[in-house]
């Protein structure tokens, strides 16, 4: 947890130092922090952000539900909650594709250096073996990178969906209309549901790529 803690303080003051990716690692190797534990951090933190995003759409979801199902009160309160739920969506879903950026950038640093290095062996034994590790970690990370993409590629038509829901609330701010919504819910339902079944498969991808990292 000490070493978690003090990489991410690190990682903070170097940022504020260095604009460029390449200085960043630089870097970072200087004190002792290289690129397969930037890489770790970053898949976890890719993972963790997207737990949280499948957590908010799913009470976002709730939420459109209640709306819908709207039985008497305050439509404006309603409307502007749900308006509010929608901006910390959208918070959300922009960082599970900063999260997954972070992640691709680090990961081809990383990469390009291994390849590099694998030619460097006068061993052909040492050579072949690191071949076959990085082969390895290779396939895991592109499994790892197709199952987030599949993910993120879901997050915008749910948005789409939420957004209309809450520009049609926002000029219909009556029971009837609100009725109307109704028919768009299986829909919206179906997106969400699509998601979040990414979402895990993405969480599960990750947390396998982290133990191949974690086994080297």
């Amino acid at each position: 947890m000490r070493m978690k803690i003090s990489r991410i303080v690190l990682s903070a003051m170097v940022v504020g130092l260095c604009g460029c990716s390449t200085m960043y690692y630089g870097t970072m190797e200087k004190f002792g922090v290289h690129k397969r534990d930037i890489l770790m951090d970053r898949v976890k933190e890719a993972r963790d952000s997207q737990d949280a995003a499948k957590t908010q759409f799913i009470s976002a979801m709730d939420q459109f539900k209640s709306v819908v199902n709207f039985t008497g009160g305050d439509l404006e309160k309603e409307y502007k909650s749900l308006h509010d739920t929608l901006q910390v969506s959208e918070s959300r879903a922009k960082a599970v594709r900063d999260r997954i950026k972070a992640v691709e950038d680090v990961s081809q640093a990383l990469f390009k250096e291994w390849r590099g290095e694998i030619k460097q062996y006068s061993s052909d034994a040492l050579r072949k073996a690191s071949q076959s590790r990085y082969d390895q970690t290779v396939d895991k990370y592109d499994d790892l990178l197709r199952a987030m993409k599949n993910a993120e590629s879901k997050l915008e038509p749910v948005l789409v969906s939420m957004r209309d829901q809450v520009l049609f609330l926002k000029h219909n701010l009556n029971a009837r209309a609100i009725a109307g919504l109704s028919s768009e819910l299986a829909s919206v339902q179906g997106s969400v549901d699509s998601l979040i079944r990414d979402m895990d498969a993405a969480i599960k991808q990750a947390d396998q790529f982290i133990a191949t990292l974690s086994d080297e």
